[in-house]
């Protein structure tokens, strides 16, 4: 078992979690070796009904739950699919069930299993985006989605490790074989990773110390963001002047913008940093725009962040703040 995993997971011992199992390696992984931890664990399992293998994955993971004795829950992606960005809106599905049920269960942990060949194909997919900041400082071990802290133990385990470990002690896993797809960026940075480090030297280690040190400046940029949002947010908007936005530097200005739509169009990502940019240009002036469910509107040196179809007064909201702080 990988010390760096039951280190990270030894500051959640004696809590509920949730463990996200699709049935490939690494979740299989995940959760056997969370059972050797002792830790109090139910399963979450989401058959997006995508493959023909779907249901047969089902049935394994809840085998396997049953002969552990893990509980076990199998929720099922019905309806309609989307034609386009289908792998996103999967992905949002399948965190909106498991969300849903540790809300009503009182669990506020969910384990997946990202690991350190996942982070380095998102950081450089990221890279290849033009990304800033946030995107190649890649997957956070630690993350808090609609009130429920998202975890990634394995994000310091390679895939190789699980594999083995896998191998060696016989549990079975199943392949998904769009992992094998070039139609996919992701399935192409796999299969040509091993360029950078046979051509120009560039290690995965190199790339996930790289990864590191920029998360640490994230983390830095968004403890200050963090505070300016909480000396303009209103209950549901924001409500500032111009000079607070515009003396800071252009990465916290980005940050900053970027968290208020967020949290007051209800967004689960961020604009992108194009979008965040452009927005930023037309507030140098009198303006107003939508954006990530908000309306956006400066006048003078008034700038204001309502959810979208709300109106954007000035004058009523300043008054109201100010028999709220009277008050």
């Amino acid at each position: 078992m990988n010390q760096k995993f039951c280190d990270f997971m030894e500051n959640y011992r004696g809590q509920t979690l949730a463990v996200a199992v699709s049935g490939g390696v690494d979740s299989m992984c995940m959760m056997d070796w969370l059972a050797k931890m002792g830790m109090n664990i139910v399963c979450l399992h989401v058959n997006h009904g995508l493959r023909p293998t779907a249901g047969d994955e089902a049935a394994y993971v809840a085998s396997v739950c049953k002969k552990m004795k893990i509980p076990c829950h199998i929720f099922n992606w019905t309806g309609t699919k989307p034609t386009h960005n289908l792998e996103h809106a999967a992905r949002d599905a399948r965190y909106s069930m498991m969300i849903e049920f540790c809300h009503k269960n009182n669990i506020g942990t969910i384990c997946v299993a990202h690991q350190s060949d996942d982070q380095i194909e998102t950081f450089l997919m990221n890279l290849g985006r033009g990304s800033g900041l946030g995107g190649l400082a890649a997957m956070r071990p630690v993350h808090t989605r609609d009130g429920i802290r998202i975890i990634r133990p394995m994000l310091g385990v390679s895939r190789a490790e699980i594999k083995k470990y896998c191998d060696d002690n016989n549990i079975k896993y199943f392949m998904d074989e769009m992992n094998d797809d070039p139609h996919y960026t992701r399935v192409r940075i796999r299969q040509n990773r091993h360029l950078l480090n046979d051509k120009l030297g560039i290690s995965d280690a190199r790339i996930l110390l790289a990864i590191e040190n920029l998360g640490r400046v994230r983390d830095i940029i968004e403890s200050d963001v963090d505070t300016m949002v909480a000396n303009v947010m209103h209950d549901n908007y924001a409500l500032f002047d111009a000079s607070f936005l515009f003396d800071v530097g252009a990465d916290i200005r980005l940050k900053f913008v970027g968290t208020l739509i967020q949290r007051i169009g209800k967004n689960v990502y961020q604009p992108r940093l194009n979008s965040l940019k452009i927005a930023l240009e037309k507030l140098q002036n009198d303006c107003k725009f939508t954006l990530g469910h908000c309306t956006i509107r400066r006048l003078g040196q008034r700038i204001i962040i309502v959810p979208e179809g709300s109106k954007t007064s000035f004058r009523k909201r300043h008054e109201k703040n100010k028999k709220r702080i009277q008050g």
